[in-house]
């Protein structure tokens, strides 16, 4: 089986600061706790895959994306950002991932929710994690279960975004355990 590297682009230079999309190093004191691995969510290979197939769809209009893959703590699993795309992009499809898992919907779905729904519309602005709903972000599910979520962001709309989100998750679909 042919292994592809994990790609994580951690942040890019924006003038004049730097745009970070992870959290920061871990004080001392974190490095020396006890370390439990990742939340459930989908191997790494698939990750990457789907990614790639996201990115690959949505450049075959001429997009400029990134493609997030998260697990179900919303813990990045892969994260790649296709040539051009723009660093905000990756900062963008974490809040549509965060949304798809948190709120079991696609983040258009609650988009449209919050619109008619100010409680709904709340709480996701109380989230610093969520924030504005975008249409982009997709759960992976596994029969009933979600087992991550794949946002797509770059596009000048998330519903030119999220078939592109769609189209990685169907290219693994059937090899997700």
């Amino acid at each position: 089986m042919r292994r592809i590297p994990l790609l994580v682009i951690a942040s890019f230079i924006a003038a004049p600061a730097f745009a970070q999309t992870i959290l920061p190093s871990p004080s001392a004191e974190e490095g020396r706790a006890p370390r439990p691995p990742r939340a459930r969510g989908i191997a790494t290979d698939l990750a990457v895959e789907a990614a790639q197939t996201a990115i690959a769809t949505c450049a075959a209009q001429g997009l400029k994306v990134t493609a997030l893959v998260v697990d179900t703590a919303a813990t990045p699993i892969a994260m790649i950002s296709g040539d051009g795309a723009a660093a905000i992009t990756q900062r963008i499809a974490s809040g549509k991932a965060t949304t798809a898992l948190k709120m079991k919907m696609t983040s258009g779905e609650a988009g449209e929710r919050a619109k008619t729904d100010t409680a709904f519309m709340a709480q996701l602005m109380a989230d610093p994690a969520m924030g504005t709903p975008r249409q982009g972000g997709v759960p992976i599910m596994l029969g009933s279960d979600i087992v991550g979520a794949v946002a797509v962001s770059g596009a000048p709309s998330g519903a030119q975004d999220e078939p592109c989100a769609r189209a990685g998750i169907a290219k693994i679909q059937d090899r997700i355990r």
